[in-house]
């Protein structure tokens, strides 16, 4: 074991040395991929024992607490879905995510939390803004924020450079400690107070250890994406799709493995029996065929349609013939995660538990620009990372039969904020006490016009260091210091954003940034401070040319 231990190190230590004198990134990748391949043993396929219910139900699940079923998808844009006339730019049918929104409520003003995934996801455990918790940025692991810049500088891409602090980054804990504070409340604990029986799978994204991993915050259970690969690269199921203009896929690429760990935080990892997407979905319904004579919640946290592409064989050849063969590969992942959304609402109709389940589900933010499918979020603009409605804007749909009409349609704005009060109160749990909670309960909004006329908050906000933005009413306002700019635009008259209000009506400019000022006035500093800042051009993938006059933000991270 010594010996072994000894050669990785020289190994490591030569190509370290390689790598100062030559800057070479290709070697620095490969240096990467093989650190990725020896650090943490991966064991092999295991059957899941989970948690399981009375044989026979104490009460009929009409008569029972609502079972809850939470899925979150991962950089889906708001143009993926067929309910909102897109399906990856209209080449792809999403049937059973369509058959959820017919079945039960559209927001059709919904947003992500923030427009990078881990800020959201805590969110939606927390009911909480940023400002309160400190968790506001999306945790990196180590080595990417480096590798991402050089990554950057080595390609010709005419956007202004990306800033790292390397000593900053090296001053915050392992990316496993970067995490939700275990003090925060989630709406696993609030459940499992309840009563409930709690399981999360899939990806969580908000700290590994110390208190933080899913099975740490609430969950009796929790099935965990280790690391980010679907299949293995080389898998003859598997059809990849790497993109050579971007230093996060390039980075994924080499750090990935394909690798999951039960109830241990990211430990004790062991081979996944599947596509990711697939797999998950297995053990999910396992889960609800355990678990139908009791009330439980099911957080199932996809991870497609995210970078790295890669798509079963078999649906990339079910979407047709799609062009570029990123655009088919990433078809194939939506596809995948329309059909898990389908299975589970089968497995709920087959156990007789579907009419007394409360199914929500979401996006953690928009898609993402750096993928180079420039109709992702059509017809909003800007991607994830930019606070544009195409970064914040999500599906938001909720069905409930035994409380929501189906085909409900809900105009007001509501946010991943509001997940966690939302399903506290589907359950009857009471909201902890002493905590703040910044969302709201929305199923009135769902289940009374009365409630929607009565609704009285007005104001939503986002916040990415420098970069804030504030809706009040249907007015929106982003104010960035990297470039120093402000966007103000009347989201009743330009819903997408086309018209730059903010010299032409300072009056409105001045009242939405005193809303921003009093919302950061007694803010928690961030847990884990950014530690690179990366330009993203707003109207233009990363695939295609950047030029002088287009515009751009600083995003922090």
């Amino acid at each position: 074991m010594l010996k072994k231990v000894g050669l990785v190190l020289v190994v490591m230590v030569f190509a370290a040395g390689i790598l100062a004198y030559n800057n070479q990134i290709p070697l620095m990748l490969a240096a990467l991929k093989y650190r990725s391949a020896t650090e943490y043993p991966i064991g092999p396929e295991r059957e899941l024992v989970w948690n399981a219910g009375p044989e026979v139900a104490e009460l009929p699940s009409s008569e029972r607490s609502p079972n809850i079923v939470l899925i979150v998808a991962d950089d889906l844009g708001y143009n993926d879905i067929s309910t909102f006339g897109g399906g990856v730019g209209g080449s792809l049918q999403t049937p059973h995510i369509d058959q959820l929104a017919a079945q039960g409520a559209v927001f059709s003003q919904s947003y992500s939390g923030a427009s990078t995934c881990a800020p959201s996801r805590a969110m939606m455990m927390t009911g909480r803004y940023p400002t309160r918790t400190g968790f506001a940025f999306t945790p990196m692991p180590g080595g990417m924020g480096s590798m991402v810049q050089r990554i950057g500088e080595s390609l010709d891409r005419s956007l202004p450079p990306a800033y790292y602090d390397a000593e900053l980054d090296a001053s915050k804990p392992p990316y496993e400690q970067q995490g939700l504070p275990p003090e925060e409340v989630t709406i696993a604990e609030v459940l499992g107070d309840q009563g409930y029986a709690t399981f999360h799978v899939g990806k969580w994204h908000l700290g590994r250890q110390n208190g933080m991993a899913p099975h740490e915050q609430g969950f009796d259970q929790s099935l965990l994406m280790a690391s980010g690969l679907y299949l293995p690269e080389d898998d003859p199921d598997v059809v990849n799709a790497k993109l050579d203009f971007d230093p996060i896929d390039q980075f994924l690429w080499a750090r990935m493995v394909y690798a999951a760990s039960f109830n241990s935080g990211d430990e004790d990892r062991f081979r996944p029996s599947g596509y990711l997407t697939d797999y998950w979905t297995d053990e999910s319904i396992k889960i609800i065929e355990a678990n139908k004579n009791r009330p439980f919640f099911l957080y199932l946290a996809h991870w497609g349609p995210h970078t790295p592409l890669q798509a079963t064989r078999e649906d990339y050849e079910a979407v047709g013939d799609i062009q570029p063969h990123r655009a088919r590969v990433y078809a194939g992942m939506v596809r995948a995660v329309d059909r898990s959304v389908g299975r589970v609402m089968a497995a709920l109709e087959a156990n007789g538990i579907a009419d007394n389940t409360i199914v929500v589900f979401t996006s953690d933010n928009g898609g993402a620009g750096y993928i180079g499918l420039p109709e992702v979020n059509k017809p909003f603009r800007g991607w994830k990372i930019t606070q544009f409605e195409g970064g914040l804007r999500v599906p938001m749909l909720v069905k409930w039969p035994a409380k929501i009409p189906a085909g409900t349609v809900s105009e007001v704005p509501v946010a991943h904020i509001d997940v966690m009060p939302t399903l506290a109160g589907a359950a009857g749990a009471a909201l902890p006490e002493g905590v703040a909670i910044d969302g709201r309960n929305v199923i009135p909004l769902a289940s009374s016009d009365e409630a929607a006329a009565a609704w009285d908050r007005d104001t939503l906000f986002w916040e990415s260091g420098h970069y804030r933005v504030v809706r009040h009413k249907d007015w929106k306002l982003q104010v960035a210091a990297r470039p120093d700019k402000q966007w103000l635009f009347n989201l009743a008259e330009d819903p997408t954003e086309q018209v730059n209000l903010a010299e032409s009506r300072p009056e409105k400019l001045a009242e939405l940034m005193a809303l921003l000022d009093a919302h950061r006035a007694n803010a928690r500093p961030p847990l884990y401070p950014a530690a690179i800042e990366a330009a993203v051009a707003i109207d233009k993938t990363l695939a295609e040319p950047f030029e002088d006059g287009d515009e751009y933000i600083y995003s922090p991270n």
